[in-house]
Formats: C-alpha cells, structure tokens, sequence
C-alpha cells in the first residue's frame, strides 16, 4: 500500500535525527497502525493491527532488540 495514498497524519520519534533516518507511524481507522519510511513518503507503507504493534513495543523497551544496534 502506498503511504501517500491514506490520507492520514504521520509523525515520528523526537529522537530522530537530522539526516531524515526515520520510521514514521500513523493512526488508522479500525485501530491499526501504519509504518513508513521518511526518506521515502511517497513509498510503501506497513500496515500492523493493534496486537502485532503492542508486542513490538513490549520487546523493544524489553531490550530485545538492543544488539541491532
């Protein structure tokens, strides 16, 4: 799906820096949550369901993800 083409509003992390490296996410209608890429707005864009997003988040702040960096 294109990001462009669902109207919504993105945002992304105050933690994003300045060179545009950056996943932004919005709000869908239904409850999902859309990803893209800020470099590419006019690009894909995922889509995940409210659960898929809740169990991304519950690993990241669990630091399951700590050694991709």
């Amino acid at each position: 799906m294109r990001a462009s083409a669902l109207g919504v509003r993105w945002i992304k992390s105050s933690h994003s820096n300045a060179e545009g490296n950056c996943v932004e996410v919005a709000a869908l209608d239904g409850g999902d949550v859309a990803l893209r890429n800020s470099r590419d707005p006019e690009g894909p864009a995922l889509v995940y369901t409210p659960a898929e997003i809740a169990a991304f988040l519950a690993g990241a702040k669990d630091g399951e993800f700590d050694h991709l960096l």
